[in-house]
């Protein structure tokens, strides 16, 4: 929530800023240095667009879950949750659904969107925006699906109580951690091993400490994102775009144009 407010309130300090611009020499002046970064933060947006609609559109569902009454976001939730029950019934709508909600209340929202407007969207300049969009469902989805598979032959074979079927299980995070597989595959030799290495130990840390099923999720979406990027890949390579370094310098050299 505080996430949030604060893009809010500099949005609109910005826009003011703007307007007071029209008046004042000096605010002038100061806008116009800060419009390189604006323009930056601009083409950056633009050229990954799939990724911020996507942020945009799950830090709505998080302030919903902010700010409504916890009934209500559970019986959401519940309806929302790729749960046996749930997607023996509706898949289709049950795996949308299901793909808008950052679990535990939005907990980690900000790291969510630090992670998704940087690595996301830096892969999806690179893969292009139908590609990532192919990796990030293809790694929620049959993520999820094999955590189903896995959470029925633990109630089948006695090794969970049938309620298992009802567990509410929603979140960004499938879609995230597919989208990083898909990322460090196409980082260079010292990135790719640093990214490797923070991936598993995001993974794998929960994985031994809590030993949930759920935590099997992350590391099938991984491995889900990992392999439909690389499918991907053999169809083409990755798209040559300008590092943010050089986007940066091209919106400096747009606005010392104009």
């Amino acid at each position: 929530m505080i996430f949030l407010s604060t893009v809010l309130i500099l949005c609109c300090t910005w826009y003011f800023l703007k307007f007071l611009a029209h008046f004042s020499r000096k605010i002038h002046d100061e806008v116009r240095k800060l419009s390189v970064y604006t323009h930056f933060l601009s083409k950056w947006l633009q050229s990954a667009p799939a990724t911020f609609t996507y942020t945009a559109i799950f830090c709505a569902f998080t302030l919903v879950q902010r700010t409504a009454p916890q009934h209500l976001i559970n019986i959401l939730t519940n309806h929302s949750s790729t749960s046996i029950a749930r997607v023996s019934d509706k898949p289709i709508s049950t795996f949308f659904d299901s793909a808008f909600w950052v679990a535990d209340n939005g907990a980690g929202l900000l790291i969510y969107v630090v992670l998704f407007w940087t690595v996301i969207a830096w892969a999806e300049r690179k893969y292009g925006s139908p590609r990532m969009i192919v990796i990030t469902l293809s790694g929620h989805i049959l993520a999820s699906l094999t955590t189903i598979f896995l959470e029925l032959w633990a109630i089948n074979s006695g090794r969970a109580p049938s309620s298992l079927a009802m567990a509410t299980d929603v979140g960004v995070s499938y879609i995230l951690v597919a989208g990083c597989a898909a990322a460090i595959l196409i980082m260079r030799k010292r990135m790719f091993y640093i990214g490797l290495i923070i991936l598993g130990l995001f993974i794998l840390l929960p994985l031994f400490v809590e030993h949930s099923i759920w935590d099997m999720g992350h590391l099938f979406a991984a491995f889900f994102g990992f392999i439909s990027a690389r499918l991907l890949l053999k169809l083409s390579p990755v798209r040559t775009v300008s590092s943010p370094y050089e986007l940066h310098l091209k919106c400096r050299s747009e606005l010392s144009n104009k």
